[in-house]
């Protein structure tokens, strides 16, 4: 179970419930529940669910085939969806976890694909049977989605993820059709660029997921300070990369600021469609609020507002909380809030932590107005 917030406590769901509720929510949000019955035992130290006392979770048992059974038939009678990919795992009442280590889970992904016409997604640092992933890719063509976390295969990765599977293991499940996308970092010089240029050399057709990973609450300041010295060396590495000539489609995460600055554009028109007045004040995070404050000076009242639920290094618009704007509320009687921050897995108008828009509302005394949505 959560921490309480410090002024806005989501409402216990799950309080005395039996935990086929969890499994239920979950579902119904997109998710496979499966359980290790235990926390992650990989441990990767720049885990977010290092801390994820924000949220309420519950901690299902193991997975029994019994709980297989009812996942899948309650999964089989939902609409499919042909754009939708089932995600293995839940992640809003459930700490995340590899589920790979689960000694069934290969046999329960072959289950899901074989008695439905649902498609799959999930994640994994690479604890997948070999050749029975890539035998089951070539079967069901076009709905897996394998995402690896490679996160390093370099001098870092034993600091990082000392429980991870070997290079040599990694390797092996790129060399086949089974991987969708590859995710990995810069942490240093010749990081993120040469396992670029190895696992290209392996595997050509996979996404080449890359950029660098933002420090929040719960990871250890040596760990945190590695994470940051990877943002200093995002770009030499990028240009590595472009050098290199790489075959495979590539994508570059650049961290909130730069994001945002990157897309300035779309954030200044879509700023501008809004027609707010001088007088309104508009919540935004520290990212947004930068580029607001030098291309649309004067033009609103903007509230900026960190990420305190989360902590860290954290600057991102759809991950503010209500707790977070409390906490920075001077004064105001109505605030304008981004639509994203109250569309979470939680529920329609809630936020990560599962606040409801009409609980923020009730005890600030502060009426908000949804951008993108309704008035309140």
């Amino acid at each position: 179970m959560s921490t309480a917030l410090p002024l806005l406590t989501p409402k216990p769901v799950l309080a005395g419930k039996d935990y086929k509720e969890v499994l239920r929510r979950e579902m119904d949000a997109g998710k496979i529940p499966l359980s290790l019955g235990k926390n992650c035992p990989v441990q990767c130290a720049f885990c977010y669910e290092l801390d994820h006392s924000y949220r309420e979770t519950a901690d299902p048992p193991k997975t029994t085939d019994e709980d297989w059974k009812y996942i899948l038939d309650y999964i089989s009678r939902k609409p499919t969806d042909p754009l939708q990919f089932w995600c293995l795992g839940g992640n809003e009442y459930m700490e995340w976890t590899d589920l790979f280590l689960h000694p069934k889970a290969m046999e329960w992904v072959e289950d899901f694909l074989k008695y439905t016409d649902k498609s799959i997604q999930f994640f994994t640092v690479g604890f997948v049977h070999v050749p029975k992933i890539h035998q089951l890719v070539a079967q069901y063509p076009g709905r897996i989605n394998f995402e690896l976390s490679a996160i390093t295969m370099g001098r870092y990765r034993e600091r990082l993820m000392p429980h991870a599977p070997s290079v040599k293991h990694l390797m092996k499940v790129l060399d086949g059709p089974a991987v969708s996308s590859a995710n990995f970092y810069a942490f240093d010089e010749h990081t993120m660029a040469d396992d670029a240029v190895a696992i290209s050399q392996v595997n050509q057709r996979c996404v080449l997921w890359m950029g660098c990973l933002t420090p929040v609450k719960g990871i250890k300041p040596d760990t945190a300070a590695l994470m940051r010295q990877g943002r200093a060396h995002l770009a030499g590495e990028t240009q590595r990369i472009y050098d290199a000539a790489l075959p495979n489609l590539q994508t570059i995460h650049t961290e909130a600021p730069i994001t945002a600055f990157l897309n300035r554009h779309r954030v200044i028109s879509l700023f501008d469609s809004l027609e707010l007045e001088k007088k309104d004040t508009v919540v935004v995070a520290r990212s947004v609020h930068k580029i607001l404050t030098m291309y649309r000076k004067n033009r609103a009242k903007y509230l900026m507002v960190p990420n305190a639920t989360l902590g860290g290094d954290s600057d991102c618009t759809v991950l503010l909380t209500f707790n977070d704007i409390a906490d920075a509320l001077t004064g105001q009687k109505v605030v304008h809030v981004p639509k994203c921050i109250m569309q979470s897995g939680r529920g329609q108008y809630m936020d990560i932590a599962g606040v409801t828009l009409e609980d923020f509302m009730r005890k600030t005394g502060v009426r908000v107005r949804v951008l993108g949505g309704t008035a309140c």
